[in-house]
């Protein structure tokens, strides 16, 4: 049986129905975890070792910090570096998608079978919760380093709270977050070209070794694979959320 084996970067939150049969592992921090055929992703601090019995075929999507608060509910810190299988009332819901997109090859039917779930699913977002997504998502934007203050003063909520709804809604706090995003962040610069290695430590790193422990951190790669030898996850991904320019945050496409 063929294996695919690759790093993920740090990122969101992931819903994901493996199409095909055979076993998928996850490899976190704290241990590994095998899922089943429909499970999820919790936001991930680190680069994740998975592996896959393939061939695989695999459809997904991200889940915002908002749409964590309204599709699963409950504390995506408890989820950090983590997986599950879907179960409980969700479950039923969650398997009717699933045939529908097994029993079809085409993607644009595929996504828009998907769109129904997660229609349905975030109808129960809370204004509070989506407007605190917003002003974390501009604050990361920012700079390349944001100060927690700036959140703290934008939001109107103290540095506690502060950190109580980030972990709440993204998994980490604030400071974690910003070292996530300014790592991915230089990663996908150097590996578009945009900028060189020299360039991106001055983007908030305090030298060469601190860029390259950083991007290793959040990647798995080092700046060097990055731009020489990117594995298939790694240039997947930049081509996929350069493609989305324009249509979402500047914080995914950039990432």
């Amino acid at each position: 049986m063929p294996l695919f084996e690759d790093m993920e970067r740090a990122d969101y939150a992931q819903f994901r129905f493996r199409l095909s049969p055979g076993n998928a592992i996850y490899y976190f921090p704290d241990g590994e975890k095998e899922t089943g055929a429909i499970h999820v992703v919790g936001p991930t601090s680190g680069a994740t070792r998975c592996r896959v019995e393939g061939p695989v075929r695999l459809f997904g999507f991200g889940i915002t910090p908002a749409g964590w608060a309204a599709m699963l509910g409950g504390d995506a810190s408890d989820m950090l570096d983590d997986a599950m299988d879907i179960e409980g009332s969700l479950r039923v819901r969650a398997e009717t998608t699933f045939r529908a997109i097994a029993a079809t090859e085409n993607m644009d039917e595929r996504v828009l079978i998907a769109e129904l779930l997660v229609r349905e699913l975030t109808c129960r977002a809370t204004r509070e919760s989506v407007s605190f997504a917003h002003q974390v998502d501009a604050w990361l934007e920012s700079s390349t380093s944001p100060d927690i203050d700036d959140l703290i003063s934008v939001t109107g909520l103290s540095r506690r709270q502060v950190e109580r709804k980030c972990n709440s809604l993204y998994g980490a706090p604030p400071k974690l977050l910003a070292r996530k995003y300014r790592a991915l962040r230089a990663a996908v610069a150097m590996r578009r070209g945009d900028i060189s290695f020299d360039d991106a430590v001055g983007r908030g790193f305090y030298d060469q070794s601190h860029l390259i422990r950083e991007v290793k951190q959040f990647t798995g790669l080092t700046p060097k694979q990055i731009r020489d030898r990117p594995t298939a996850l790694a240039e997947i991904t930049v081509q996929q959320r350069l493609a989305m320019s324009g249509l979402v945050r500047p914080l995914i496409t950039s990432t």
